[in-house]
């Protein structure tokens, strides 16, 4: 994987998780120079940030697979191509030109590019903070788990009632030494298939309850929690996650000229927003109908790469074929009159 500063390249795809690295494996098929661009210091976007360890159920092909794992195969599967990565600097600045765009990084940085592509999930997001006990940040109180052997023997308070929250509790069920789900509305929000795991596993749930005070020192090794109509109850704590969601900020992607409503890119069924030659895929994505999974982005992004490839060859189709039929293995040329082979010299 290479890290540098790029002047002109095909495709700039800005975001770097995984619907962004399956864009870079789509670009590369189409022989097109790609630069992946993230504020982020690592590829995976908001896995790698937030759940690498966690198991992900809705990827086609892998019953389950460790977030981690799955930035890895992506990562490898657009190896051969040699995508570019420029990882933790900020999309700020956009201009056009007649040969494409000229986008400018926070840290000074300058990418051309013929098209772009956007797949920046949510934006930059911002974890929504507990009511109370906001100075245990780092000290017992977390937002995210990036490693599950932090965890073991601890006695553990979640905060949330999302998919997060209770995949986080399920995960840590078996090596945690008590675990406590805490929250404060009747009904989770999670899928129902977690919301029957947990009611079947040990984990105590405490719903219409609020965590109503945190104490320890230096760390965090209590909470308070009052269940509605209840006088509040002291619980050990080792380790407090909260699970509350996130803030997001498209940032200056709102400078970008593209439309934009309800904070959610539009795009045409080519993935083609309403600037000519910028694309959108993910969850920056929005229309009716639309389901946010992963599985739904790898297709987004697919068909909105193949349709850049299209406006940046006129006259070309944006189909690419079956690519089992010519996308080469690593380290293998592609065969001759494919889509990836070499074009022979001039």
């Amino acid at each position: 994987m290479t890290t540098a500063t790029l002047e002109n390249v095909d495709v700039l795809i800005v975001g770097a998780g995984p619907v962004g690295l399956y864009g870079a494996y789509y670009a590369g098929v189409r022989t097109l120079s790609t630069a992946v661009l993230d504020s982020l210091e690592e590829p995976g976007g908001q896995i790698t940030a937030m759940y690498p360890e966690k198991a992900i159920f809705d990827v086609a092909g892998f019953p389950a697979i460790k977030g981690r794992e799955l930035v890895e195969q992506l990562l490898k599967q657009a190896a051969p191509f040699k995508p570019t990565y420029m990882l933790g600097h900020q999309a700020v600045g956009l201009e056009r030109g007649e040969g494409g765009f000229a986008v400018s990084t926070a840290s000074g940085h300058r990418i051309e590019a013929r098209a772009i592509v956007i797949t920046g999930g949510i934006g930059t997001f911002t974890p929504r903070p507990l009511p109370t006990g906001g100075e245990y940040l780092g000290r017992g109180l977390v937002h995210f788990v990036p490693d599950p052997k932090a965890y073991e023997g601890q006695d553990i308070v979640v905060v949330g009632g999302g998919d997060s929250a209770l995949d986080w509790a399920l995960m840590l069920e078996p090596i945690a030494r008590s675990i406590t789900v805490v929250h404060r509305r009747g009904e989770f929000r999670a899928h129902q298939h977690s919301v029957e795991l947990l009611k079947r596993s040990s984990v105590r749930i405490l719903t219409d309850a609020q965590v109503s005070g945190v104490h320890g020192d230096p760390d965090v090794d209590q909470v308070e929690v009052t269940v509605k109509g209840s006088d509040p109850e002291t619980l050990p704590c080792t380790k407090l996650i909260a699970a509350l969601g996130f803030t997001a900020n498209l940032g200056p992607l709102m400078e970008w000229g593209i439309t934009i409503e309800k904070r959610q890119i539009v795009t045409d069924t080519a993935g083609a927003t309403s600037v000519p030659g910028i694309y959108a895929a993910g969850d920056i994505v929005d229309y009716p109908g639309k389901v946010k999974l992963i599985a739904t982005g790898f297709g987004e992004v697919a068909t909105a790469v193949n349709n850049a490839f299209a406006f940046l060859n006129p006259g070309k189709s944006a189909f690419p074929g079956h690519l089992s039929d010519y996308a080469p293995e690593p380290g293998e040329p592609a065969p001759a009159g494919s889509p990836t082979a070499e074009a022979p010299a001039s």
